[in-house]
């Protein structure tokens, strides 16, 4: 069940970034009748198109209407992003460094390789 939700979503998602790939599949599946009925060149005797007018005007009324969307969607965003800001007051510590290497792991250095942490892995 959760597999058939998170594809239904993931197709979802993806849909509006395939939006001129679904105009083109369907002028490819209907190119012919296309070509025969709505093409402005199709009563010409060499005709060339092939319906391929109505594909840029699909593809041209497609991208128009997506920018329509894009520009009403950065209007509802710019009344999004008013918010009040609080003021925060960060009060710092000074930090207290030591002059002098108490560490003896930087005294000397080190004489020898314990055999008990480095060795094959048993099989």
């Amino acid at each position: 069940m959760k597999r058939l939700i998170i594809i239904a979503l993931s197709i979802l998602i993806l849909s509006p970034s395939f939006g001129s790939l679904f105009v083109y599949a369907s002028f490819k599946i209907n190119q012919e009748e296309i070509a025969k009925t709505i093409c402005v060149q199709r009563k010409q005797v060499f005709n060339n198109c092939n319906g391929r007018c109505e594909l840029q005007k699909s593809i041209k009324k497609y991208s128009d209407n997506e920018k329509k969307m894009q520009d009403s969607l950065k209007e509802k965003l710019e009344l999004v992003y008013v918010q009040n800001t609080a003021e925060v007051v960060i009060n710092t510590v000074p930090v207290i460094e030591s002059k002098e290497n108490t560490s003896i792991l930087f005294e000397k250095k080190p004489i020898k390789a314990s055999n008990l942490t480095f060795h094959p892995p048993l099989v």
